[in-house]
């Protein structure tokens, strides 16, 4: 409830409080300026009577039932009885002097308030009807069948006014219960709707550190990844050359090894370097993918003296930076594997452009091995990322990888990716 409607309501009470006694006051006076002097002393002390008894059953009333400006009265025995008696003093006062319909009219203002029942509530307003019209019909007794006309007529139209206010404000009071019912459930809904936008907030901070970490976490994953497939490799590779000039026959074989892994170990000095600031692999800095897969494999072939072809399927195209980098990282990965593990004695690399996504295969005739059996093994600790490092790889640029396999009968991994182009 607003402050506004807490001082109409205010109003309204002091209005009905003081109601009667004004209209009380204001039938004294017409009726006093009126009164035939002449008259019995026993009328004259039966009015003073009535009217001390009215203002006796007002101050009854109201030291009883005091009502609040925040609460309208409700109806009840005892305002049944209050409404009673004020009606029959009131009708006893108005057939003493028809002035004190005034305070007839005080059953206008109360009757919902006081009697408990719409249907009694309509017999309250009638009674005082019909005390209002007899006075403005000229005052009962009635002395002639004119006066008996006018005053069916003046009840007639005083119970049809009765009705049209009592039916208006009892719309008004159902629009208010509705309003105050609307306002209720909008500051609820404002309560809850706040709730929730402190709840989101919470959430969307939570949120923040949590993407925050993430991103702290994936980062030491790709930095791992790389220096896996960059700089491990390439110590893998020097390792493999020099053990070879420690066994070569002769000085021209030592040198050509020496110089192998002194090329290895540039390359793996600079991918460290280019790890370091996120750049892309270094065979992708002036050549395409294709071009760049054709050297690796080409180079990964003579050093390992493993027969190697690279094919290429489809229209080429520009590929954007990460994607291109995954492909290139898996293609070295599979290599390195193909080298270590496979035992193979040819390797095939086909890159295939396919409209909207590309798909790298590898093959080797190696011994193979059970893809269940090496996912449920536990990584040793001179162990690489593997399948698990080349699957993440592909899964962050939204690919896919797989991996055919027995044990026997070689390996064949696929690395779909989407066709995102360079921008």
């Amino acid at each position: 409830m607003t402050a506004v409607d807490t001082q109409i309501d205010r109003r309204w009470d002091q209005f009905h409080t003081w109601g009667p006694y004004g209209l009380l006051g204001i039938s004294v006076v017409p009726a006093l300026a009126t009164a035939d002097p002449h008259a019995p002393l026993a009328k004259w002390y039966t009015g003073w009577a009535l009217l001390c008894a009215a203002v006796v059953l007002q101050l009854w009333w109201h030291s009883t039932r005091p009502g609040r400006p925040d609460r309208r009265r409700t109806p009840s025995p005892a305002g049944t009885v209050y409404y009673v008696v004020r009606w029959a003093l009131a009708f006893t006062l108005t057939w003493i002097n028809p002035f004190f319909a005034f305070y007839a009219a005080a059953g206008y203002m109360d009757a919902d308030e006081t009697i408990p029942g719409r249907r009694w509530q309509r017999l309250g307003l009638l009674a005082s009807a019909v005390t209002v019209a007899g006075a403005q019909a000229g005052g009962m007794p009635f002395a002639s069948a004119v006066q008996w006309a006018v005053f069916a007529a003046l009840l007639i139209a005083n119970s049809g006014l009765q009705m049209v206010v009592a039916h208006l404000t009892e719309q008004e009071t159902h629009r208010a219960r509705e309003r105050n019912a609307t306002i209720a459930e909008l500051e609820r809904t404002n309560t809850a709707l706040q709730q929730a936008l402190d709840e989101n907030a919470a959430l969307h901070a939570q949120l923040l550190v949590q993407a925050r970490e993430a991103g702290v976490a994936d980062e030491r994953r790709r930095l791992a990844a790389e220096i896996h497939d960059t700089i491990a490799q390439g110590l893998t590779g020097i390792i493999a050359q020099l053990q070879v000039v420690a066994n070569a026959p002769d000085l021209t074989v030592a040198r050509t090894h020496l110089a192998r892994a002194s090329d290895l170990a540039r390359h793996s000095l600079g991918e460290a370097r280019r790890s370091v600031h996120n750049l892309a692999p270094v065979a992708l800095e002036n050549d395409g993918l294709p071009e760049a897969l054709k050297k690796t494999v080409a180079e990964w072939g003579e050093r390992t003296g493993v027969r190697a072809e690279f094919t290429v399927t489809g229209t080429a195209e520009p590929l954007h930076d990460e994607i291109a980098a995954t492909l290139l990282r898996v293609a070295q990965e599979a290599l390195s594997n193909a080298s270590r593990h496979a035992g193979a004695t040819r390797v095939g690399v086909t890159l295939s452009y396919l409209g909207d996504e590309v798909i790298l295969d590898i093959r080797d005739d190696g011994v193979g091995f059970a893809p269940d059996a090496v996912r449920t093994r536990p990584r040793t600790r001179t162990g690489g990322f593997g399948l698990d490092g080349m699957r993440a790889r592909a899964e962050r640029v939204a690919g896919a990888l797989t991996v055919e396999s027995a044990p026997g009968q070689g390996t064949a991994l696929s690395a779909h990716v989407p066709l995102i182009r360079h921008e």
